[in-house]
C-alpha cells in the first residue's frame, strides 16, 4: 500500500470518526483501512486514533498530523483525478459552510442551479452561524460575513450585507416613530443573542460619517434573525437585522423600516477558501455561480 493511501485512510477516518464510514468512502474494507492506519501509527511510532468497538477519535498526536496534511492530501486526490483525464467536468462532493438565513435564502439556490449544470456533482452543505476551521473539517470553501480575521485563507468579496432596523405599524402607531438615533433610547429592541458569549449584539449605525454603536437593553432577545423578524412583525419592538432577511416583510407592508439615512455602512460577504494553487473544477464551477452575486451589485 502506497504511502499516499495510508494518509488518505487516516485523513478519512478522521474526518468520519469511523473507520467502517472511511471505508465505503473510500471504496475498501474496514479491515483494509484499519490495517492501512496501524502500520502508519507503526511507522511514525505514535498512536494516532483512540478506539472504541463503534467510534475513532483522534489523539493529539492525530489531531496535529491531521492539521498538517489535510489540504495536502487533497492537492494529491485532484491532481491523481486529473492525470486520470477524470476531472474534465465538475464532480465529486462540494462541501461549503453558510450562514443559516443567507444561505437558505441566498446561496442554496444558486446551488441547486449549479447542481442542475453539472449532474457529477454533490453537495455537502453545513448551514450554521458558528465558526467552522475549514481544513479541520475539510471543506472546500465557506460564506462569512464582516471583516476576516484568519489572514491563511483566501477571499473573495461575493455579496454585501446591509442592516436595516424595522419595526411593525402597529408598534410604530402605539409607540411613535423615532427620528433620530436618541429616540431609539425610548424604544422596545428586540435584538440578536451572540452564540459564542449569550449577549445581544450591538446595533450598528451611522451619523454622517461617525460609525455610532448602541448597547439597547432588549425587551425580547431572540438566537435567530428569522425570530427576530417575526418578533418585529408582532410588534414586540424595534429590530436590526439584515436587509434581505427581511425584504418581504417589507414589501408586504408587515414592517417598515426607521432611520433609513442612519443605515451602517456595508459589511462585505466574503467566500472564504483555503490557501491552495490548486482550484478543483467543482471549486471553479461555484466561484462561477456565485459571482452572480457581485455582478448583481455592480
Amino acid at each position: 500500500m502506497s504511502g499516499v493511501q495510508k494518509f488518505l485512510s487516516f485523513a478519512q477516518a478522521a474526518r468520519r470518526g469511523s473507520f467502517a464510514e472511511a471505508a465505503r468512502d473510500l471504496g475498501s474494507s474496514p479491515s483494509t483501512v484499519a490495517k492501512s492506519i496501524a502500520r502508519l501509527e507503526a511507522e511514525l511510532g505514535v498512536k494516532l486514533f483512540h478506539r472504541t468497538t463503534r467510534r475513532v477519535s483522534l489523539t493529539d498526536d492525530g489531531e496535529r498530523l491531521y492539521r498538517r496534511c489535510e489540504r495536502v492530501l487533497a492537492e494529491v486526490e485532484d491532481l491523481q483525478a486529473e492525470a486520470a483525464g477524470v476531472r474534465a467536468a465538475p464532480s465529486g462532493t462540494l462541501r461549503i459552510d453558510l450562514p443559516i438565513t443567507y444561505g437558505r435564502r441566498i446561496v442554496m439556490p444558486l446551488l441547486g442551479q449549479l447542481l442542475r449544470q453539472h449532474p457529477d456533482l454533490k453537495l455537502d452543505v453545513r448551514l450554521q452561524d458558528g465558526y467552522a476551521d475549514l481544513v479541520r473539517e475539510g471543506l472546500d470553501m465557506a460564506v462569512r460575513v464582516g471583516a476576516l480575521q484568519d489572514s491563511t485563507l483566501v477571499a473573495r468579496r461575493i455579496d454585501w450585507q446591509q442592516l436595516v432596523i424595522v419595526a411593525s405599524p402597529d408598534y410604530l402607531a402605539a409607540h411613535g416613530t423615532p427620528w433620530r438615533i436618541d429616540d431609539l433610547a425610548r424604544h422596545a429592541a428586540v435584538t440578536f443573542r451572540l452564540p459564542s458569549s449569550g449577549r445581544s449584539r450591538p446595533w450598528q449605525l451611522r451619523q454622517g460619517r461617525r460609525a455610532v454603536v448602541l448597547h439597547p437593553e432588549p425587551r425580547a432577545q431572540v438566537n435567530d434573525g428569522e425570530g427576530m423578524v417575526a418578533a418585529a412583525v408582532l410588534g414586540l419592538g424595534l429590530a436590526q437585522v439584515p436587509d434581505y432577511m427581511v425584504s418581504d416583510e417589507l414589501s408586504s407592508g408587515r414592517v417598515v423600516e426607521v432611520l433609513p439615512a442612519h443605515r451602517p455602512a456595508p459589511m462585505p460577504i466574503n467566500l472564504v477558501m483555503p490557501s491552495s494553487r490548486l482550484m478543483p473544477p467543482r471549486v471553479k464551477a461555484t466561484l462561477d455561480v456565485l459571482d452572480g452575486l457581485r455582478k448583481r451589485q455592480a
